[in-house]
């Protein structure tokens, strides 16, 4: 398991350009080895962060990248509650990703078969596999410690057998979305929290130093090979007593 990197910046300004710079850095690297980068997105804070930063690279490439998202809610692409339809709106485009290359749900589909056809669109993209190996997963965090949908005591928690699972209790609206599981979630190559804010102070706080860390779904996030970042604004990480590492400006991970 590789370790964790706890890295905190005065505030989310600082904090964008870094995320931006690490998404095109293992981009490179991916693309050098595999000829492909593959990258799941979250909602939230997450979206104008990086639809704000990523453009702003200078002779950023994505054509040879591929786009899945950790989790969506089960709502048409023109809701405003739609992950999908944030990025298309914001981010897509502004970058030279093909539309092919992104992977999104059908939600004209019931909950259950939406979550069995994504899944079946993750495996065509990683063919062979037993579940997908993406090369970067961006998540972000709830006050309450959930990460992609999978929420504190969900029995999704304990999912093993699906890589996409259908949710319809979602205790956060709307009730009806799909979520990436954490054996997938776990096979990344790189996953990165985001987390910003001093609502997340208390939580965060026993997620990376609390004896009751595992109760946490976010805490559940251990990459079985792959690198662990979790990139925290100043209020974010106002109670944590652990050593972090602070980057001066400018910096790159």
């Amino acid at each position: 398991m590789a370790a964790r990197r706890v890295v905190v910046f005065p505030s989310s300004a600082e904090l964008g350009p870094v995320l931006a710079e690490l998404v095109s850095s293992r981009a490179g690297k991916a693309i050098a080895s595999r000829g492909r980068f593959t990258l799941g997105l979250s909602g939230g804070s997450l979206v104008s962060m990086l639809s704000k930063e990523l453009p702003a690279l200078p002779n950023l490439d994505c054509s040879k990248w591929v786009v899945g998202f950790c989790d969506e809610r089960l709502v048409p692409s023109n809701d405003p509650e739609s992950t999908y339809g944030l990025y298309k709106n914001q981010l897509f485009t502004k970058i030279n990703i093909p539309e092919t290359a992104i992977l999104s749900i059908d939600s004209s589909l019931p909950v259950n078969e939406c979550a069995e056809d994504y899944a079946r669109k993750l495996k065509e993209v990683f063919p062979g596999n037993d579940k997908p190996v993406f090369d970067m997963l961006l998540l972000g965090m709830g006050p309450d410690g959930h990460t992609c949908s999978l929420f504190p005591g969900h029995p999704l928690l304990e999912e093993t057998a699906r890589i996409v699972a259908p949710i319809s209790d979602s205790p956060k609206p709307p009730p009806q979305r799909v979520t990436m599981t954490l054996p997938v979630v776990n096979s990344a190559r790189c996953v990165v929290f985001v987390s910003t804010g001093g609502s997340k102070a208390p939580v965060l706080k026993e997620v990376l130093e609390g004896r009751e860390g595992p109760a946490f779904p976010a805490a559940r996030v251990l990459p079985t090979e792959g690198e662990l970042f979790w990139l925290i604004d100043g209020p974010a990480a106002a109670d944590l007593t652990i050593t972090v590492e602070k980057p001066g400006s400018g910096a790159r991970l």
